[in-house]
């Protein structure tokens, strides 16, 4: 049997992990970072984010289009839903936390000075707000900074501890830009404390399902 949500645009939806009531999608693919370069040109159209009830078919829809405003990927924790807003206009990032049919509750606000908008997101056991580049932030509920090592990104954050990854690829030939016969891919998890320094590392890697329970591949 096909049902039908009472809102349908021809968008596709994400799953969001952790629960299985609510999917979602963003109107549009720009960035947070995209504001930066978008607003020497005029601005940006603003996008929107809109969730999928699969328990009534209802779709809510908890703020309108607007210019220089954009939203990012949501996540789940402890019976509500966290999302980003990037308010261009007001120069400030808010999280909320939001539940179908209620007035979305902002939980932090954070001034744009205050961060980078390169890979913004949520992350985290909890809900933390963080970014990467050669350099791991996170600016709420604490405050972390330390250099990541060549090819690592931070997946998880929790019990105190930041798990990243580390891509590594062995047997490349460099010179004819081709893997030989001895060639291998494989990623590594690095855990970190808050101040950078390694507590341990092993191969593997950190996969989230969407009964909201972390494993190991």
């Amino acid at each position: 049997m096909i049902k039908r949500f009472d809102n349908v645009e021809g968008v596709s939806i994400e799953e969001i992990n952790g629960q299985n009531r609510l999917a979602f999608a963003l109107s549009d693919t720009v960035d947070f970072y995209d504001l930066i370069e978008l607003s020497k040109h005029g601005g940006y159209r603003g996008s929107v984010i809109s969730f999928y009830d699969f328990t009534n078919g209802n779709v809510y829809i908890p703020f309108k289009k607007k210019k220089n405003v954009v939203y990012g990927k949501p996540r789940y924790f402890d019976g509500y839903y966290y999302f980003l807003k990037c308010d261009y206009n007001e120069q400030k990032i808010v999280l909320y936390k939001y539940f179908p049919n209620n007035i979305p509750e902002t939980v932090t606000e954070l001034s744009i000075k205050e961060v980078n908008l390169y890979n913004l997101h949520l992350a985290g056991e909890k809900i933390h707000i963080i970014s990467q580049d050669n350099i791991f932030n996170c600016y709420y509920p604490e405050k972390i900074s330390f250099s990541l090592g060549k090819h690592e990104s931070m997946v998880l954050i929790d019990d105190d501890k930041v798990y990243c990854e580390v891509w590594i690829e062995e047997g490349w030939d460099n010179d004819n830009n081709c893997p030989t016969d001895n060639y291998k891919y494989y990623e590594k998890i690095v855990i970190r404390d808050f101040e950078g320094n390694v507590l341990s590392e092993e191969i593997g890697t950190l996969n989230y399902t969407t009964d909201g329970t972390w494993w190991i591949s």
